[in-house]
């Protein structure tokens, strides 16, 4: 738990990194197992696939399924990077008409 609550960028007390994970394994993001008197957590999905999961229920919940408001919020006057407006511009695209 110690080592959770070091690893993040913001300053949270115990029982607040405590409800943060037991919120998400509850989602079965992450398990623990007892390691001597306390738990080690452990991930069971990869980065990518959790933020990818939690976003589509960002776009769903707050911008009602658009994607494109989505992205207007995310990259509305934000300086990109030149390599980063050629990736994006890529796959939008090669995004899927529906």
């Amino acid at each position: 738990m110690a080592e959770v609550q070091d690893e993040l960028s913001e300053t949270l007390g115990y029982t607040g990194v405590l409800k943060m994970l037991q919120i998400l394994e509850s989602k079965r993001l992450v398990k623990h197992e007892r390691e001597g008197r306390a738990y080690r957590y452990f991930a069971t999905v990869a980065p990518e696939r959790a933020g990818s999961a939690a976003l589509d229920r960002i776009v769903d919940k707050i911008y009602h399924g658009s994607a494109a408001s989505a992205l207007v919020q995310l990259v509305g006057g934000r300086s990109l990077a030149p390599d980063e407006a050629v990736r994006m511009k890529r796959i939008v695209d090669g995004a899927t008409l529906g």
